[in-house]
């Protein structure tokens, strides 16, 4: 009697738990359509269109300077509200995935792997000035073009919306959401 007590129980906190992140706010970023979608859960909040990426594409490979939007999943790691950029949500590239992988690659050190590893384990932002790059996120286009933004990929790995987009994006997004890049 006890264990089907402990089983019942064990149930309902799972599915406790499976409905808190059902109902989670988090980003899809299509950079095959230029949309960021907000979602909660399985239900699409809002979709933003026209988002710019950098400016010679995506990679799972991103290094310094390369121009590219790195892929894969993230989370947002701080807010700058004081951006050149108008508003920068902050993602906590690189993740335990991209420096495993530079690093089983020998495309970091040991050293520089284990800085990114220690920066995650202790809930820190990763160094941003790795060969993997850094200071990677969504932001606005601050005092830039609305004519550039509207026709070409201009960002150095980021990911840009227009200043009013950023706005409306700021009220679901808090450090923690979870970011998805594809």
């Amino acid at each position: 009697m006890r264990y089907l007590i402990l089983l019942a129980a064990l149930t309902g906190l799972l599915l406790i738990s499976y409905s808190a992140r059902a109902s989670e706010i988090w980003i899809d970023v299509d950079t095959s359509e230029h949309t960021l979608t907000v979602m909660q859960g399985d239900v699409v909040q809002a979709v933003f269109e026209n988002v710019a990426i950098g400016r010679f594409g995506t990679t799972w490979y991103k290094k310094t300077k390369d121009d590219k939007t790195p892929l894969g999943r993230f989370r947002i790691g701080w807010i700058n509200e004081n951006s050149r950029y108008y508003r920068f949500f902050g993602l906590d590239y690189p993740n335990r995935e991209t420096a495993d992988r530079a690093w089983n690659e020998n495309r970091i050190t040991h050293e520089t792997w284990l800085s990114i590893i220690h920066a995650i384990n202790n809930e820190k932002t990763p160094p941003q000035d790795t060969p993997l790059g850094g200071y990677i996120g969504i932001h606005g286009i601050g005092n830039g073009d609305q004519e550039v933004h509207n026709q070409f990929n201009w960002t150095n790995g980021c990911v840009a919306l227009t200043n009013e987009q950023i706005d409306q994006l700021g009220e679901w997004i808090k450090p923690g959401v979870m970011v998805e890049i594809h």
